[in-house]
């Protein structure tokens, strides 16, 4: 049995603060292991190296592992960047221990060499954790030399994907401060959006877990932990194959109790679908639309057109589910034409929020990448790790941003730039509220 610490290196809290749930996921291998384990949430902490010193002096740790959730905060007009965090967690550790130190997490998976050589990290595992760091301690501890950088042959099935040992101390700061904590109930997505990086970190496909396992999950945390709300991190909650229908079904048998909410795809999914879920607890849902006019949807590879978005859109007022679309302008075949187009379809939302932002983050290993060297955006080879954002070059830059804020001035329910949405909900927490907060700026028509 080894001493290992977990540590999040997340701090970001933009749109709210989100419970670390792969270092939950990792800590529940690792206590399945034999090993004695502990997780410190840098965030929770008030960002206090004086704490997480104490804490790996206290600890004694055998082993370090740090996640690094995200690069950066997504928006190219306040742009922040993270990995500088890690680094600065590591140092901290490297003065109260010599334990080797495992970096791993979704950000570190994008782009494993290169946050290897910047965070001095001794080891550190790509992709899926939960197999391999319990792999590579093993093989530490018998003396053996395990590669810098592990990554996993294959993918784990539903069945094999560990379920998350939640942090009292952690669940307390996070339902203080977002008042929901997360969970999963795939993995994987097959859809061939050109920017994003679900692909290639979870896999082409859907990977589901068994729908009883998950219900499980959710009466465990509330019996053991009081939790009765929660987010699904799924990269699409409604899969076609109606995975998700399965597990809101299994919800319902049990007569659970449950407030939740999740990411959609604005396709495929009706009122019939939106009035079942409502009945298992849906309470707000954030819908994928990412793009405002068919042309820019094509060109992102969404494989579906606004009027899909606005059906999903009518379904939700329908059953007076408050949703949000997330949408980029600026886009791979934006034009100052197709900006003017999209706002004019944002326009048809009705009894909804739009989050609206100014350019793609460019990621390695999406076809993004290779469009924006094509287009003459980006140097084959640079360095990503700083943000980089594709801005189509058939606009102009200011003159789009202009017309996202006129088209949005005054209204309460379009929200542009995104830092704006982040004051608002900022001071709707000092007010006391929790939770997602954009579902408060929905006002529905008096039935």
């Amino acid at each position: 049995m080894k001493r290992v610490l977990l540590i999040s290196s997340n701090i970001t809290t933009e749109p709210y603060p989100v419970y670390p749930l792969g270092l939950a996921v990792i800590a529940a291998a690792l206590a399945g292991a034999g090993h004695d384990v502990e997780q410190f949430d840098f965030l929770a902490s008030g960002e206090s190296e004086e704490l997480l010193a104490a804490r790996v002096t206290a600890f004694a740790p055998d082993y370090v592992c740090v996640s690094i959730r995200n690069l950066d905060n997504c928006d190219s007009l306040t742009v922040t960047a993270y990995p500088e965090n890690a680094r600065r967690i590591i140092n901290v550790v490297r003065t109260g221990s010599s334990a080797p130190v495992i970096i791993g997490g979704p950000a570190f998976s994008i782009m494993p060499d290169e946050l290897m050589a910047y965070t001095g990290a001794d080891y550190g595992i790509v992709g899926e954790g939960e197999r391999l760091v319990c792999e590579l301690i093993s093989d530490h501890s018998e003396g053996k030399t395990p590669p810098g950088l592990l990554r996993g042959a294959a993918l784990l099935q539903g069945s094999e994907m560990t379920s998350p040992l939640y942090s009292n101390s952690m669940i307390e700061f996070y339902m203080e401060k977002s008042g929901m904590i997360n969970l999963q109930t795939k993995r994987g997505c097959p859809h061939g959006c050109i920017y994003c990086s679900y692909p290639s970190l979870e896999g082409a496909h859907y990977r589901c877990r068994d729908p009883k396992e998950v219900v499980d999950d959710l009466e465990r945390a509330g019996r053991e932990h009081g939790v009765q709300s929660f987010f699904f991190t799924d990269s699409v909650f409604n899969d076609s194959d109606g995975h998700y229908l399965d597990v809101v079904e299994e919800i319902i048998r049990r007569n659970l109790s449950l407030r939740w909410c999740c990411y959609m795809r604005p396709e495929g999914v009706g009122r019939r679908e939106i009035a079942l879920m409502k009945k298992a607890g849906l309470y707000a849902v954030e819908l994928g639309t990412d793009a405002a006019s068919d042309t820019t949807l094509r060109s992102l590879g969404k494989g579906f057109t606004f009027a899909d978005a606005l059906e999903a859109n009518r379904a939700c007022v329908a059953e007076r589910l408050p949703c949000a679309h997330f949408v980029m302008f600026g886009g791979p075949g934006e034009t100052m034409e197709t900006v003017a187009e999209g706002l004019n379809n944002l326009d048809q939302l009705e009894h909804t929020v739009v989050f609206a932002f100014s350019g793609i983050r460019i990621l390695p290993g999406t076809p993004l990448l290779a469009r924006a060297v094509r287009d003459g955006l980006l140097v084959e080879g640079a360095s990503l790790r700083d943000p980089v954002y594709y801005l189509s070059p058939g606009v102009d830059v200011q003159a789009m941003n202009d017309m996202i804020l006129n088209a949005f001035k005054n209204r309460r329910d379009r929200i542009f730039p995104p830092s704006e949405g982040q004051e608002r909900l900022s001071i709707m927490h000092r007010f006391g509220y929790r939770g997602l907060l954009w579902d408060s700026l929905i006002k529905f028509p008096k039935e």
